[in-house]
């Protein structure tokens, strides 16, 4: 590794710095326990996208960046700020906050919270904590920190809105939109919320929210208002006690079963699929419930949550004569149905085809000999008799089973290959795709896949919402393998799939033997391992870059894209990636994205910030963050060219599904790659920093790779001494089981 001799020392002027909404001490304890980690993540990362978070980004591709996501489908106060304004999509999104750092970006805010508040009247004659929560509601929506307390817990990193537990998915799965709420029920809702003093605006949601009966259901038990991603529990505790007056204690039933389904909303956006009871009992105490034992077995009475005994250890043998010794230990689980309901729908889906029994012929041991590297051979071979085969490597694995697809189809097998994102070759298809049906094979008469063989790449990325629907639609005598590099950043949604599939080792599990090539292969090598070693690289193929502060982070950063390594390595600067820790901050990619189109792409931002030939990530779902170019806007929407693809976001979406892309997180980068990546590790990023987001920003570079290093000790810290953040899941164990039961003789 080197230093770059071309990169001009001097510092650029440092961005401005979005002000970070505060956190209470007690939800940012209880939001740490369900983390699994003593501290929270910073701010505006995308560390728990999971995540973005989210989701990157809870707040991704929420987002995430998810997570990652990471998916900007917008902060809880922005919700909140949407409602206020009368709005049915968010207001203010991340690509709002992103173009915060430009000053022509603030003038239109600015203009557009002069419109919505001149209207608002009755804004002006609230009192009380009416017009505190919509004084909080307003000075969010423009971007401000609010001067009211009624914010206080609001969460320092973006948050991903809470999905509805999901319902049993037919084999063809079809989006219907839900039908809007009569107006009788809007205005039954905003009569409850102005006796409560909470905003009628956020009657439409609310109404949305509930169903028919929100008004009734609000009077009955207020913290249902909790049902809203933009509200927090002191808000929901403000409203219950303005309605209900003394009758409205901590320990009020009403208030606790609300808050575990609430909890574990929350735990889903960090990628649990469940809790374990002291978990969530400990979560319970931080937010006041005075018996969070008695709180949590109301909850699981009353079927607003599901309990689940999953043993621990070997079993125990059924002629033990200590009744101590026979008794087998378990781990108390809680979750919701709808999670429960995927995993085990994936858990059946998954037996069913690692069931399945083939005859591997001739033919197939004539293609294994046939095949490009020795991993290849024995990937082939694995398929040849198995249902459900799992593959491990790195980037230079993938062409292994690429190969496997390639020999089953000259045996005359229906194959399809599908990956995390777009453009990795003519024969490849999106996970999302293929669901969707706009791409892949089709479904049958019944509703599943028209394929022998699935490959799914990317294998880490799949949730067990997306794992659950594939599975279920691969037929019965179909083969499925799922491949993928284990280091990488999870999914941007719930669970951690592969890892579960890969510790149940009820399947064959095939590990390459193909190392990725160069100083760049051997140092991403090195960090799956925990060591960040110093490589022999000759030909600048990985090169850092020692900077002070975050201003000379961003100054070296679009120095690099837009001058060094077009010079030094041919690769124009569109195929430079920036990837960094976090959206926020000095040299998160708002700071970032601002300085590059000033540099690479100036211009007024005529639609939404957005200029004809700017870098942007469209992000149609939670988790997907898709590289595109924005090509024009005209009164339909914006329109983008997306790997060749010309698609229009309508204008409407715009604020949500688009954000510059000159600038990622690492949750938004998982599964594609550049020619060169500059990595970006201002100082403030230390805490975000673990291997696997390590692994992963590294990883992302094909030619050659800049590190913009101001973190000193973090980084080496984090590749040693900071694994993947645990996820607590049921799969390992539910397909363990499974296998047990159908070893057993009948």
């Amino acid at each position: 590794m080197s230093t770059d001799p071309q990169a001009d020392t001097a510092a650029a002027e440092n961005p401005a710095t979005p002000e970070a909404e505060p956190s209470a001490a007690a939800e940012a304890e209880a939001e740490a326990e369900l983390e699994g980690t003593p501290e929270p993540a910073p701010a505006d990362t995308d560390a728990e996208a999971g995540t973005d978070p989210a989701v990157e980004d809870e707040d991704e591709d929420g987002e995430d960046e998810g997570g990652e996501d990471e998916s900007p489908v917008g902060t809880e106060a922005a919700e909140a700020g949407a409602a206020a304004a009368g709005e049915a999509a968010p207001a203010l999104s991340e690509a709002q906050a992103e173009l915060a750092a430009q000053k022509i970006e603030r003038e239109r805010i600015a203009r557009r919270k002069a419109e919505r508040e001149a209207p608002v009247e009755a804004g002006a004659k609230l009192s009380g904590k009416a017009a505190d929560l919509l004084a909080a509601v307003r000075a969010v929506e423009g971007g401000a920190k609010p001067s009211t307390a009624y914010f206080d817990d609001a969460p320092a990193a973006p948050r991903k809105a809470p999905v509805a537990p999901p319902a049993p998915r037919p084999a063809a799965p079809a989006a219907v939109a839900a039908p809007a709420p009569s107006a009788d029920t809007v205005e039954g809702v905003r009569a409850v919320l102005a006796r409560g003093g909470a905003p009628e605006a956020l009657a439409g949601p609310a109404a949305a929210a509930l169903g028919e009966d929100a008004a009734g259901q609000l009077t009955e038990n207020p913290w249902r208002l909790l049902s809203l991603p933009a509200v927090r529990p002191t808000q929901a505790d403000g409203f219950a006690r303005a309605l209900l007056g003394a009758e409205a204690g901590p320990g009020d039933e009403r208030r606790t079963t609300v808050l575990v389904g609430w909890l574990l909303d929350q735990a889903g956006l960090k990628g649990h699929t469940a809790l374990e009871a002291p978990v969530l009992e400990k979560a319970l105490a931080q937010y006041g419930v005075p018996d969070p034992a008695e709180a949590l077995e109301v909850a699981i009475a009353e079927g607003s949550v599901l309990v689940f005994h999953e043993p621990l250890g070997p079993p125990v043998a059924e002629d033990a004569e200590d009744a101590e010794d026979a008794e087998q230990p378990v781990r108390v689980l809680v979750g919701l149905e709808g999670a429960a309901m995927a995993e085990e729908s994936l858990a059946d889906g998954l037996a069913r085809l690692a069931a399945g029994t083939f005859d591997a012929s001739g033919d197939w041991e004539r293609a294994a000999g046939s095949a490009p590297s020795p991993s290849a051979a024995e990937l082939i071979r694995a398929v040849a008799g198995h249902g459900l085969v799992t593959h491990t490597g790195g980037e230079a694995a993938r062409a292994e089973p690429v190969a496997l697809a390639a020999a089953a189809r000259e045996l005359g097998l229906r194959v399809c290959l599908a990956a995390h994102a777009p453009g990795g070759g003519p024969d490849l298809v999106t996970v999302a795709g293929l669901l969707s049906g706009a791409e892949g094979p089709g479904r049958d008469t019944d509703g599943q896949f028209a394929l022998d063989l699935l490959v799914v790449l990317d294998a880490p990325q799949l949730d067990v919402e997306n794992a659950a629907a594939l599975v279920e639609s691969v037929p019965d005598g179909a083969r499925l393998v799922l491949s993928g590099d284990p280091g990488v950043l999870g999914s941007a949604g719930a669970g951690r799939v592969f890892a579960d599939v890969l510790a149940a080792r009820t399947c064959p599990q095939l590990v390459s033997r193909t190392p990725d090539p160069g100083p760049l292969g051997e140092l991403v090598s090195g960090v799956g391992i925990g060591e960040l070693n110093q490589v022999d690289a000759p030909g600048k193929e990985v090169v850092i870059v020692p900077v002070k502060d975050a201003g000379e982070a961003v100054h070296r950063a679009v120095q690099l894209v837009a001058e060094s390594v077009p010079r030094a390595f041919g690769i124009p600067a569109d195929s430079v990636q920036v990837i960094t820790p976090g959206h926020g901050g000095s040299a998160g990619t708002r700071a970032l994205n601002a300085a590059l189109k000033e540099r690479l792409n100036p211009g007024p931002g005529r639609f939404g910030g957005f200029d004809p030939g700017d870098r942007v990530v469209h992000v149609p779902s939670a988790g997907r963050a898709l590289p595109a170019r924005v090509v024009s806007a005209d009164a339909e929407g914006l329109h983008l060219d997306r790997a060749g693809a010309r698609i229009v976001v309508p204008k409407e979406l715009v604020e949500t599904q688009v954000r510059h892309g000159w600038a990622v997180t690492a949750h938004q980068a998982v599964g594609t790659r550049w020619p060169a990546v500059v990595v970006v590790l201002p100082g403030d990023a230390a805490q975000a920093l673990s291997r696997d987001w390590v692994y992963t920003a590294f990883g992302r570079g094909e030619r050659h790779l800049s590190v913009v290093h101001g973190v000193d000790q973090a980084l080496p810290h984090a590749v040693a001494e900071v694994p993947a953040k645990p996820r607590t899941t049921r799969l390992t164990g539910l397909l363990t089981a499974l296998a047990t039961a159908g070893a057993q003789p009948r």
